[in-house]
């Protein structure tokens, strides 16, 4: 074998091994902050409104940010040092978060300030680290290896989801913000962690010539005509229908509902679980039937979930909900994240990856600051406002599922299955169709 190419695999399985142990430290972070800012939040005295513009500024600035990801990357010839820098950064504002939860009292406007700084820094370099790790992982293995990676960070996620709400449920008689400064304190030595490993990744080279340069008014004009960009907008009509109602959730559990820290925390993680339990079979089932497959499947049925808090708001129903939440995202995240990778070509790769979250960012923060306005508006919906609002999100849900995928079509040669074959091994009553069961370990 060529010792070149010897040379770079061993660099290769170097650096996703240092990818993954990033993964391990950014995941305790996600666990300790991104279920917690709304909390935290209405500790400060915000109101939903201010709910709804924390949900939809920072994915608005984050949006904007990334149109000029894929010209900076390609001005300094490097994702590297673009990931390093915002990753770094985005550490950095965690601790601002920590000093107002330790001193207490600020105006709620400037953490959300913070909070949007904190999700543009990392916004900036997920563009890069999508491209660079698609770049390190075969086509015909993606769906196996990010399934089996986001399955373990995910359940990483969860125990620290858990551990925070553990901490604030035993802080909360005593002083409530003291329990906040610790999560988000070592929510900030976490992703120190994360940054260190991702300096140590290997960068393959990659060509940037001239013709794979496009602008956003390119990409804009081949809507009706790029399969590309019809599946950008979907996802993108998916997220402004969700995020309609997702950012309320929260609110509905403690302050209608008036759950305590750790029933909020359980039925969160429930999601969670179900989530990153069910990913390495999907990305199994993705890798031998599409991935467009697998989000025309579980599409319509994202519809379901607010219009199953309409039906019952008993915990422990609500927990069950979550469980399915977690069943359906798991198959839609990780399959509309992969087709990405199956349909450009690596030296567009963080330009379209840029320009697909730019729209996401912009869809999210729509619907967020729509469902914040819609809210102080609506007529209450079995004593609630906010159900009122499930129930629009679920209209849109259902119909964006059922409707937009159609014009979809899978950019690789995959084999066909039925509805209720895929539905069956994915529940596991019937064996996953003949898919060998491995695993990648770097």
């Amino acid at each position: 074998m060529d010792k070149k190419l010897i040379s770079d695999n061993q660099q290769i399985n170097k650096s996703l091994k240092n990818s993954f142990r990033d993964g391990i430290f950014a995941s305790a972070m996600n666990g300790f902050t991104q279920d917690y800012f709304t909390p935290f939040l209405l500790l400060l005295g915000g109101t939903a409104g201010q709910v709804g513009i924390l949900n939809a500024l920072p994915n608005f600035f984050a949006a904007l940010v990334q149109l000029k990801t894929a010209d900076v990357v390609e001005r300094l010839r490097s994702r590297k040092i673009i990931i390093n820098t915002f990753v770094l950064l985005q550490a950095l504002m965690l601790l601002p978060m920590a000093i107002i939860a330790l001193y207490g009292g600020v105006r709620p406007a400037f953490f959300i300030a913070v909070v949007i700084l904190f999700s543009s820094f990392g916004a900036f370099a997920t563009s890069a680290w999508g491209s660079l790790m698609s770049d390190h992982v075969p086509e015909h293995k993606r769906g196996e290896y990010f399934g089996w990676r986001n399955k373990i960070l995910g359940f990483i996620v969860l125990v620290f989801t858990f551990i925070a709400g553990f901490v604030l449920n035993k802080l909360h008689t005593q002083n409530i913000f003291y329990g906040f400064a610790i999560i988000f304190s070592l929510a900030f030595i976490f992703r120190m962690f994360s940054w260190f490993f991702l300096t140590r990744m290997h960068e393959p080279p990659l060509e940037y010539k001239e013709e794979n340069r496009f602008t956003l008014v390119d990409f804009l004009s081949r809507l009706k005509k790029s399969n590309f960009a019809q599946f950008v907008l979907f996802i993108a009509m998916m997220n402004f229908s969700v995020n309609l109602a997702s950012p309320f959730f929260a609110v509905l559990m403690l302050e209608d509902l008036h759950f305590s820290y750790m029933q909020y925390s359980i039925i969160t993680i429930a999601a969670v679980f179900t989530l990153y339990s069910m990913i390495s079979r999907w990305g199994r089932l993705a890798d031998k039937f599409g991935n467009l497959r697998i989000i025309k499947f579980v599409s319509p049925l994202i519809g379901i979930i607010p219009f199953l808090w309409i039906l019952n708001r008993n915990p422990l129903f609500l927990f069950l909900a979550q469980l399915v939440s977690g069943l359906v995202w798991s198959g839609f995240n990780l399959c509309a994240t992969n087709f990405i990778y199956d349909a450009v070509t690596p030296e567009k790769r963080t330009r379209c990856i840029s320009y697909f979250n730019v729209f996401n960012g912009l869809a999210l923060c729509c619907g967020a600051l729509l469902g914040g306005f819609l809210l102080q508006r609506l007529p209450p919906l079995l004593g609630y406002k906010i159900l009122s609002l499930f129930l629009i999100s679920f209209i849109l849900r259902m119909l964006v599922g059922i409707f937009m995928p159609m014009k979809l079509k899978e950019v690789r040669l995959v084999q066909g299955v039925s509805n209720r074959d895929l539905f069956l091994s994915v529940i596991g009553i019937k064996p996953l169709l003949g898919i060998e069961r491995k695993t990648i370990r770097h």
